[in-house]
């Protein structure tokens, strides 16, 4: 069977003395979803246009089931993009915007015709065929500029932040929509998104980008259990993980003792199998989910502001040392704003970085 799968081998990308991808490595299988997520300016979108071919590659190779495409025309690659502004043909109706590159590359017109009503009927948009697009809906669009995707067959899907113009409620719809197309069609998918909700719900794997650099890469839980450094720990995660600076006192059976800077009677037990030694600065990781109401010691943090979301509320406030806290709650109603309260890390659910944002395991 052929592969049919993206490979990159130390792909780099400069514009004048700008590196914007810096040597990137990567493997996506066929038949993959796989979301390429980070901030604004990471390097996701220049990526996947380099992988079109939209974009010339400074450096390495960049490999599409088994053929080298590096330097071949995007045309030519067996890709098919979607972008985030839809960009359909206005003077056109969904059937003829869908049609189009099937009538460019010349194809007889009962195969246009039956593979255009093939895709408008797994996209549920077999009504609206007659229909030009400024009468359609944004997420009807969406699957317009998808459905055009589709029926040139490609051997890899390519979306550029495809549902960053629709409202929140269409957003939710459409990420299922893909997620169940995906599963139809079993094609290789590559998604860019700064949204990692998106990225959690949507891949087979993530490949987090940050300043020109894979900084992880894995199937979304693993990211979020065991993120390899504080980029990834922060970025992976709704609310983001809380951080908290402080200073190992101890080694201990398990790993390490460790009170926080901002303030030392709030003292923390971090199982790891290679403490650091007693002085050593370290920064702490607690996800708001992990973080407990107590009776006994902890962080006291107050409490100023408190979102209350029906079946899970979440609690933001600040140590004494001004360092925030977001902190969940479930079940019961707890609107604490105005409180003070303690609170304290589920055991085993601490983890520990460097100063430099490393990972200590």
């Amino acid at each position: 069977m052929e592969d049919k799968g993206v490979h990159l081998r130390e792909v780099k990308k400069n514009f004048g003395g700008l590196d914007v991808i810096r040597g990137v490595d990567m493997d996506i299988q066929r038949g993959q979803f796989a979301v390429f997520v980070g901030p604004s300016g990471c390097g996701k979108s220049t990526l996947l246009r380099m992988i079109a071919g939209l974009e010339d590659t400074s450096a390495g190779q960049i490999v599409i089931g088994e053929r080298d495409v590096t330097d071949v025309d995007p045309a030519n690659r067996g890709v098919a993009m979607v972008f985030q502004s839809y960009a359909l043909y206005p003077h056109l109706s969904v059937f003829e915007n869908m049609a189009f590159s099937l009538r460019l590359a010349k194809r007889p017109k009962a195969e246009v015709t039956e593979k255009v009503h093939a895709v408008a009927q797994i996209l549920q948009m077999t009504e609206q065929l007659d229909k030009k697009p400024s009468q359609l809906s944004g997420g009807q669009r969406q699957r317009v500029a998808i459905g055009r995707a589709i029926v040139r067959d490609p051997d890899v899907f390519l979306f550029d932040e495809p549902l960053s113009n629709l409202d929140a409620e269409l957003r939710v719809q459409m990420r299922l929509e893909l997620a169940r197309l995906h599963q139809k069609l079993g094609a290789t998918m590559i998604y860019v998104t700064h949204d990692q909700v998106e990225a959690m719900t949507l891949a087979d794997v993530i490949f987090v980008l940050q300043g020109g650099y894979v900084q992880q890469s894995g199937a979304p839980l693993d990211l979020y259990d065991d993120p390899g450094n504080r980029f990834v720990a922060g970025f992976i995660g709704s609310p983001s993980m809380n951080f908290f600076n402080g200073t190992v006192e101890a080694r201990t059976d398990t790993g390490f003792r460790a009170r926080l800077d901002s303030q030392p009677d709030a003292v923390f037990d971090v199982p790891l199998s290679s403490p650091p030694d007693a002085g050593t600065p370290v920064v702490l990781g607690m996800r708001p989910e992990h973080l407990i109401v107590t009776e006994g010691d902890g962080m006291r943090v107050t409490v100023d502001v408190a979102e209350e979301l029906g079946g899970v509320s979440y609690q933001h406030g600040s140590l004494e040392g001004g360092e925030p806290v977001i902190f969940q709650q479930t079940g019961a109603r707890h609107n604490m704003h105005g409180t003070v309260q303690t609170v304290t890390a589920q055991p085993g659910r601490i983890f520990a970085f460097t100063p430099e944002g490393d990972r200590i395991r």
